[in-house]
């Protein structure tokens, strides 16, 4: 059997505090001794001369005995109802030890003191014989010292009152009243037995006392002042000293209160709770044999008629007695090693006694609480025991928990049935014990038992799914089903027989224990395989073996019980070896996919974008294939439920990556801030200095320079093309390289001969499994392509398009060098991009260059003034831009692709070929069609168009900028008289 550790071994003192402050434990076994001895002091070897009488009680252990015969053995009825063994030995002659008598001495001589204190012979029937005081005084371990001063106490105490009555004594008072220093060896040890005095004292009447104090109390307050001051030096205890007459009024003034005011004749000094308590037990520990304290004395019959005189001062009652009798024989088996079974026997017999005494109507409620007190702190310790029966107990020692079975369940059956709130508070409890308690405790005690039984094997096997390799789990695994069978057969043979009292199906809890312990350990293994190898199918099938050992035990357990079992059995989970297997392969997809997400994660951190495409989507597309392949070599079938799993799984992280690859902004970032509306002056500054000469006095050589270098740029034009912009291309090439793969990953799926067509949710032939993806890829391509064109053209080329292009004047800054470096521009496009999306690159660059180009013409700021003379060059010059992309990359844009695209701009030009008048009179007419008859009606001006960005020649909005730009009076006066604008500076 396996030893329990010292926290199993310690049963936690239940009754209140477990200290009484001041007072150890020899204390309060000195204490209980001095009141012991003053409640029999009538009696013979005691002072006294009146015989101990037995009376019969049939609630009382049935005593029916007189005092024994002398020399005879001495025979105890207790003992027998309580199952304890007799010690059968002749009456104890008197011996000689630590605790032992002489001749002189009071206990140990046949001259005993009477009541009176005059000298008497004691009625003992045989010299030798010990009697019930000695008996007692060694068990108690009390000196003869200290055994004398009690009685020279008692003596001068009762002078003149040989009648009365013990719990009219304040024993602590009146041994410091007669006891005087003189007396001890030494002054140090009469000061620590007045502290002990004044400690009890304290202990009784201020901090524990029967009857509440208030804490104004003058003579509470007071005592405890006395009490304190007795800590650095002795109370004088001189009877006309001050203080021992402050003493004496203050303790006599606590002592004899009651509850409602009115006179009392006992006194209360030591029948607090849990004062009270502590000294009772201590009274009952002495019943134990010294030399071996798994026995109990043979004369306990005798022993407990002279306890029972201490019950008025402590205030114990019987079925009190009862509560701590038990609890005192339960501690005592625990206290000698858990070795004698009789001991617990007894306890249970007399838990007998207190389950009647429970059911009783006019209990007290310091009985109620010690009741509940006592049996969990019995029901806690045994609890522990049992829920670990496979270490505590053994084949040969199960007579123990043959023992402790019946005690545990008479303990928490009173508690349930006779212990207000226990329910409530049992929960209070350790984890292991806080289950419900109106179960059934043995199906606890089984589970809990074979599961750390399970665990002690995994221990001894060093099988530790979370640390060693998976193919080490795997080998420990089939030898862990070797042993769960084992130990279930173990469990039948030996354990279930006597669980089958408690439990109506004990084999079969057990077997659903055990097929969930390992069946809880074979899935964390198979979550953690990184497949399905033949190591894994081969640990599979021996759980199949393992799982129908286990029901059959469940079977034949069942056969008698009411449902045959049924219940039990659904408490087993099937282990479902294909179903696992199917799980397995979930995780396993899971893990794919998590390191798909993780790849994805690192790219958003340092994506690096170079040629042909990113670097992130190559080791995408290799993680799939490799993980498809790895999936398809499993030698299963594959329902094609699993397929969609993981085809939705793939489609989630390319359309992720998809959306960070296509997260690169909008082209309204790189369109500029349209200027304010402003009318044209006829001789702006610029235009008075050019006649002025002051931009024609320049020397001759600047503008050969000038014209050198302009000559160099057009002949030699470098692409204006940023870092930026060529990364979104890589951007681009990215996109197409994910849509290309999407056919191949389709094509696995779907061909492979493994796979079991699904009634419900099958795959037509031709359809795909990445349709959203695809058209994700595709909405994501077109969004880069236009960032990107609107980029170049906005951003990248800004100095040759938008910042160039017809300032100071049309003739002089005309579009064909832009069209030049554009032309590069779509050369260097061509070269990084794939050929397949160069034509909707270009497309949208063409658009993007479509835009800017009405921007200069409508939105060019203060710098730019147009004539309808100069609609030509215009005209030229858009056409230019148009043959452009007509020619661009051989040929991938159809001419009527440039040219609807062109519609639009190409409107807009014709409007600069308009007459100013003709522009008016258009305006007006599209402002009536737009906004209304009533904008320009008799007597109003019209209103502002609002700016939409949608130029056309229809837009009221586009003709009005066209009539902002027009460098002519007529326009000018126009603008000014209808909408107030300003003139240009």
């Amino acid at each position: 059997m396996v030893h329990d550790t010292v926290e199993t071994n310690q049963l936690a003192w239940p009754f209140g505090t477990p200290i009484i402050d001041g007072l150890d434990q020899d204390d309060l076994r000195m204490a209980a001794y001095e009141i012991f001895f003053t409640s029999c002091r009538s009696l013979p070897g005691f002072g006294g001369r009146t015989p101990l009488s037995f009376h019969s009680s049939s609630t009382e252990f049935d005593l029916h005995a007189s005092s024994p015969r002398p020399g005879s053995p001495v025979t105890s009825n207790i003992k027998k109802v309580l199952g304890l063994k007799t010690l059968r030995r002749l009456p104890s002659y008197r011996r000689t030890d630590s605790y032992g008598s002489n001749p002189d001495s009071p206990a140990g001589s046949p001259l005993e003191l009477d009541a009176s204190g005059s000298p008497g012979y004691s009625q003992f029937s045989h010299p030798r014989q010990r009697r019930p005081a000695e008996i007692m005084r060694q068990q108690m371990r009390v000196t003869e010292q200290s055994d004398n001063r009690l009685r020279k106490t008692l003596m001068r105490t009762l002078v003149g009152q040989t009648g009365r009555r013990a719990e009219t004594i304040i024993l602590p008072l009146e041994l410091l009243r007669q006891q005087k220093p003189a007396e001890f060896s030494s002054p140090v040890e009469y000061h620590v037995w007045q502290r002990r005095q004044l400690k009890l004292l304290e202990a009784g009447l201020l901090r524990y006392p029967s009857i509440p104090v208030d804490k104004t109390n003058e003579f509470a307050i007071r005592l405890q002042e006395t009490i304190n001051a007795c800590e650095s030096e002795p109370l004088d205890t001189d009877r006309n000293s001050r203080a021992m007459k402050a003493l004496c009024n203050d303790v006599v003034a606590l002592a004899w209160r009651s509850p409602d005011g009115s006179a009392t004749d006992v006194c209360h000094w030591a029948d607090g709770y849990p004062l009270n308590i502590h000294l009772y037990t201590a009274l009952l520990y002495s019943v134990f044999d010294l030399k071996d304290g798994t026995c109990v004395l043979d004369e306990i019959d005798e022993h407990y008629e002279l306890v029972k005189k201490t019950w008025t001062t402590l205030g114990i009652d019987r079925s009190i007695h009862q509560v701590c009798f038990s609890w005192v024989l339960f501690h005592q088996y625990i206290k000698t090693g858990q070795v004698e079974a009789d001991l617990l026997g007894a306890s249970l017999a007399v838990l007998a006694e207190v389950a009647n005494d429970a059911k009783k109507a006019d209990r007290e409620p310091i009985y109620v609480k010690m009741l509940g007190q006592g049996l969990k702190s019995m029901k806690k310790w045994c609890d522990k025991k049992l829920l670990d029966y496979h270490a505590n107990f053994s084949r040969e020692n199960m007579g123990l928990m043959e023992s402790m079975l019946p005690l545990v369940s008479t303990a928490t059956r009173i508690l349930e049935e006779d212990v207000p709130d226990y329910t409530l508070t049992s929960h209070e409890e350790d984890d292991d014990t806080s289950s419900d308690s109106r179960g059934n405790r043995a199906d606890l005690y089984i589970r809990s038992s074979l599961t750390k039984a399970f665990t002690k094997m995994l221990d001894d096997g060093n099988v530790n799914v979370d640390v060693v390799e998976v193919e080490e789990v795997g080998e420990a695994l089939l030898h862990l089903a070797q042993a769960t069978e084992e130990l279930a057969t173990m469990e039948k043979e030996t354990y279930s027989p006597l669980l089958k009292k408690w439990h109506s199906i004990p084999a079969g809890v057990a077997a659903v224990t055990l097929h969930t312990c390992y069946g809880t350990l074979l899935r964390q293994y198979l979550s953690d395989s990184p497949s399905l190898t033949n190591e894994t199918l081969e640990v599979l099938q021996r759980a199949g073996r393992l799982e129908n050992v286990l029901i059959q035990m469940v079977v034949e357990d069942s056969v008698e019980s009411e449902d045959g079992g049924k219940m039990i059995v659904r408490e087993m989970e099937p282990y479902e070896v294909d179903s696992i297997i199917m799980k397995s392969i979930r995780h396993w997809v899971q893990q794919k996919l998590n390191l798909g997400k993780e790849l994805l994660e690192k790219a958003k951190e340092t994506e690096s974008k170079n040629e042909p495409y990113a670097q992130t989507a190559v080791e995408l597309v290799k993680l799939t294939k490799i993980a498809l392949d790895e999936f398809f070599e499993i030698p299963i079938t594959i329902p094609e439920v699993l397929i969609h799993k993981i085809a939705e799984g793939l489609e989630y992280l390319l359309q992720e990556y998809t959306t960070f690859v296509s997260s690169c902004g909008s082209k309204q970032s790189y369109i500029p801030t349209l200027p304010p509306l402003t009318r044209c002056n006829r001789d702006p500054k610029f235009f008075k200095l050019w006649k002025k000469g002051g931009l024609c006095t320049a020397p001759m050589e600047n503008l050969i320079n000038i014209a050198s270098t302009s000559s160099n740029e057009e002949s030699h034009p470098r692409p204006s093309t940023s870092r930026g912009t060529q990364r979104l291309y890589i951007r681009l090439n990215t996109l197409h390289y994910l849509l290309s793969q999407l056919h191949n990953f389709d094509k696995i799926l779907t061909l492979s001969p493994n796979i079991v067509p699904s009634n419900s949710r099958g795959h037509q032939p031709g359809n795909s499994y990445f349709d959203e993806t695809r058209i994700g890829i595709q909405s994501a391509t077109r969004h880069v392509s236009e960032v990107a064109g609107y980029r170049l053209i906005f951003l990248d080329s800004n100095s040759i398009f938008y910042g160039s292009i017809y300032v100071h004047g049309v003739e002089n800054a005309r579009i064909k060098p832009a069209v030049r470096i554009l032309k590069q521009n779509l050369i260097l496009l061509g070269a990084i991009l794939i050929e397949k999306i160069q034509a909707l690159a270009i497309k949208e660059v063409m658009k993007a260059s479509f835009d800017v180009f009405l921007m200069i013409l409508l939105a060019g700021g203060g710098t730019r003034v147009f004539t309808r003379q100069e609609h030509p060059m215009i005209e030229e010059d858009f056409d230019s831009l148009k043959k452009l992309f007509s020619t661009a990359g051989e040929g991938l844009l159809a001419e009527d692709l440039v040219d609807r695209e062109a519609e639009i701009a190409e409107g807009v030009v014709a409007l600069m070929g308009q007459s100013t008048e003709q522009l008016v009179e258009d305006f007006g007419r599209v402002s009536t069609e737009t906004y209304g008859v009533s904008a320009v009606g008799a007597g109003q001006k019209l209103s502002m168009p609002p700016t939409t960005g949608r130029w056309s020649r229809s837009d009221p909005n586009t003709i009005l900028r066209v009539l902002c730009h027009r460098n002519d009076q007529a326009a000018s006066n126009y603008l000014k008289r209808t909408f107030q604008l300003p003139k240009r500076r």
